[in-house]
């Protein structure tokens, strides 16, 4: 039995706590803010306080908490990257996630299925074997199979040559898992708001202030719809917004936003265990425990800022969802949304200090922002404690960009998610 329910039957009122209390008035000043109330943001709010003591912290979300990005991604935990960096990171993330549920003593309902990413040609497969080879050399459950493997481990899945893309073979990474996206986000919310963080819904971020000049800059406080503040510290998590809120403090992020977007079908009875992406069809599927099929595709043609589904998206990865699973051709979708992806040219965040001291990045995370949740939240609650950049995000600083020190996941990005 839960600790949590326990503690509900023995109430003498019979009412649960609060998860988050109603909104107060904003401090005059706060040593850390907070911009952007999602997964990122929740969880280094979370880590500040329950790993360095730091509760003084204020997180400001324009809506509701884990009303943007965070409660529109498809919940893909993965770590069967390219690059070591990528390899590392988000390993770590993933391992994160196994004990959050214990910590939060609540059910995330996270489920390891394992991710199957098909190729379809020659120079597909090459790209298999290499990420094969750097999962392995980082310790990770990862097989390469043919076909006829395939077949036992997907016997749903239209393996035919009577297609347009015939599946050669495909790489299987075993410790993929799915959680729910919305009790990440309240987990994060409630440990941090129970350990004496404020969580300001419904607080727009209209500008910063700022004291010095060029190279000598430091961010001292932010201005709201509901008043200024004072900050020691401030870091933006806001996903598909970075490149606008950056700008609020002078800097330019290589960032461009496009549209993501994603839908579910009606329920049916379980046949697919693990998740599918295929970058050919440019379309990843997952079956939830409820038996709804998500399914979604590649970002959008065009950056905009966006979170409406178009027509002509659906019916492309429709196609390739049915040259996979054809029996699904008679099933309706119950319902289709857009998330924002703030991409970067080398598919990789942007985390770490910037040119005005105090004011920290979280930025950059395209279509894999919810996998790396528990990580962020433990590197930046770091950064900002110690003001001095972890190991682990080192290789995601901004200066890459200026140095040539690229990191190229798009390999490993693509339709996977």
């Amino acid at each position: 039995m839960p600790f949590s329910l326990l503690k509900f039957g023995l109430r003498k009122d019979g009412r649960p706590p609060r998860a988050l209390p109603t909104p107060s008035a904003l401090k005059p000043s706060y040593d850390v803010v907070i911009i952007g109330g999602g997964g990122h943001g929740l969880a280094t709010a979370y880590y500040l306080a329950r790993d360095w003591g730091i509760t003084n912290v204020a997180v400001l979300e324009k809506g509701y908490i884990g009303g943007g990005n965070t409660g529109r991604n498809t919940m893909v935990i993965r770590s069967n990257y390219l690059t070591p960096d990528g390899v590392r990171f988000y390993d770590t993330s993933l391992r994160l996630y196994r004990d959050l549920a214990h910590d939060f003593d609540l059910n995330l309902m996270l489920s390891q299925r394992a991710q199957i990413t098909l190729a379809h040609n020659d120079s597909q497969m090459r790209t298999m074997r290499w990420r094969d080879e750097v999962s392995h050399h980082f310790g990770i459950a990862s097989d390469l199979v043919d076909r006829d493997e395939l077949t036992k481990l997907v016997p749903s899945m239209n393996l035919s040559d009577d297609v347009r893309f015939p599946v050669h073979g495909a790489l299987v990474h075993h410790p993929g898992s799915i959680a729910r996206h919305d009790a990440v986000a309240w987990g994060y919310a409630s440990g941090a708001w129970q350990r004496g963080v404020e969580i300001h819904q419904n607080t727009t971020v209209t500008g910063l202030e700022i004291e010095g000049a060029n190279g000598s800059r430091t961010v001292t406080g932010v201005r709201t719809n509901r008043g200024t503040i004072k900050a020691g510290k401030v870091i933006q998590c806001v996903a598909g917004m970075s490149g606008e809120v950056a700008r609020m403090a002078g800097i330019k992020l290589p960032i461009k936003t496009y549209p993501l977007q994603a839908g579910v079908t009606q329920p049916l009875k379980r046949f697919l265990d693990p998740m599918i992406s295929s970058a050919q069809h440019h379309v990843y599927l997952s079956q939830t425990s409820r038996g709804e099929v998500v399914i979604g595709g590649g970002s959008d043609p065009y950056t905009l800022y966006s979170t409406r589904s178009t027509l002509d998206m659906k019916e492309a990865w429709m196609v390739g969802t049915l040259e996979l699973f054809p029996f699904l051709a008679e099933v309706k979708m119950l319902r289709q949304w857009a998330g924002m992806t703030d991409m970067t040219p080398d598919y990789s965040p942007i985390m770490g200090k910037s040119d005005v001291a105090n004011y920290y990045l979280d930025a950059g995370w395209g279509t894999w922002g919810f996998k790396a949740t528990p990580v962020c939240g433990k590197t930046n609650a770091e950064l900002i404690a110690n003001d001095k950049t972890p190991d682990l995000i080192k290789a995601f600083g901004l200066e890459r960009f200026n140095t040539f020190s690229l990191l190229d996941d798009k390999a490993a990005t693509a339709a996977s998610h």
